[in-house]
């Protein structure tokens, strides 16, 4: 069963202004590729007050696997708590230009994540995707690597 660090209800968010940005910061990774797997995101208010820590272990998948799921619990997140506006801060270059359209999905393992990526994407009111180099993006990283600790431990 999938597991989360924090559950977002620890940290009590302010209520979202109209129009407030949300950043979450994601990142997925893989111990081997494919090899046991996981993602972190750590998502701030506009005040970088921490809404939420989020990190699961996903078994055996690629990077590009964990990576997705990292962007789906971030859009999850925001639409499951009412924030319109979502910006994605993530350290995977392939992700987010395959999210801003300008790379193909040319993995049909990748296809099904994308499409369900568009359609969460397709109910905020405004969203926003960047890359950012690993140092910039170090507590997604280091949640990444809590997950896939505990998941191997497990096996």
């Amino acid at each position: 069963m999938p597991s989360r660090t924090t559950p977002p209800s620890l940290f009590p968010p302010p209520q979202p202004a109209s129009g407030a940005w949300i950043t979450a910061h994601c990142d997925g990774g893989a111990r081997g590729n494919p090899g046991p797997a996981g993602f972190g995101a750590l998502i701030q208010a506009s005040s970088r007050h921490v809404l939420a820590e989020l990190s699961e272990f996903l078994g055996i998948q690629t990077n590009n696997f964990a990576e997705y799921s990292g962007l789906l619990a971030s859009l999850d997140f925001a639409l499951a708590h009412r924030h319109p506006r979502l910006r994605v801060v993530s350290d995977s270059e392939l992700m987010v230009k395959q999210i801003q359209g300008k790379y193909q999905v040319k993995s049909p393992g990748l296809r099904p994540l994308y499409d369900q990526a568009k359609q969460k994407i397709a109910q905020l009111e405004a969203f926003e995707i960047v890359h950012a180099l690993r140092h910039k993006n170090k507590d997604a990283d280091r949640l990444a690597n809590q997950a896939m600790d505990r998941g191997m431990r497990r096996s």
